[in-house]
């Protein structure tokens, strides 16, 4: 039993460690740099006379979103400046980046949860499940005759069915015996063929 518990305790301490790294990366280092990444000033500018169209993108505040703090260097001369700054359309954006590292976190946080968990049902499922006499591999036909008979007996467990896990477990064996059924076939119809 104690070697069967030291794979889990290192799967479930690489994710820790993974969601540990992940914070020291994602947190921001000060809250100076939250002015230049969450505050831009977007201006999209179609293409006029010669110039061809651009995007510009500078961080600048609110009230000096206009084309003329942000498209630098100015493509047209001094006289067209005012023409080609009404074409021009610019938008304040912010966002918060905290917000989205957050996120980002709870995801990754959900994602290792999930496969914590699938590690620990692949552990733990073999020592809950006990082995069922009734079902038996299919290795040839005859083992699927005597296999065949045997499923079409109802079990106590198929019989009374009252827990989801019995549940399951009776679909799991009227899938198995669909497949013993139509392997059989499938080896009838070899054998008739061949």
């Amino acid at each position: 039993a104690p070697r069967m518990f030291t794979p889990s305790s290192r799967n479930s301490a690489s994710p820790v460690l993974l969601l540990v790294l992940l914070g020291c990366v994602l947190c921001p280092p000060a809250q100076a740099n939250k002015s230049s990444e969450d505050i831009r000033c977007k201006c999209i500018c179609p293409p006029y006379r010669n110039v061809s169209g651009h995007i510009y993108n500078k961080n600048v505040s609110q009230k000096d979103c206009n084309c003329l703090h942000v498209v630098e260097p100015m493509p047209v001369p001094g006289n067209d400046v005012e023409a080609y700054c009404l074409l021009c359309e610019c938008k304040y954006e912010e966002r918060s980046t905290t917000t989205i590292k957050v996120i980002i976190i709870i995801y990754l946080s959900v994602v290792g949860a999930l496969l914590l968990y699938m590690a620990f049902l692949v552990l733990v499922d073999p020592l809950i499940r006990k082995p069922d006499p009734y079902t038996q591999p299919l290795h040839n036909e005859e083992d699927s005759e005597d296999t065949h008979s045997l499923a079409a007996v109802p079990t106590l467990a198929g019989a009374r069915a009252n827990t989801v896990l019995e549940r399951v477990e009776g679909a799991q064996q009227r899938w198995k015996r669909q497949v013993q059924e139509q392997r059989k076939t499938v080896f009838d119809r070899h054998k008739m063929l061949s």
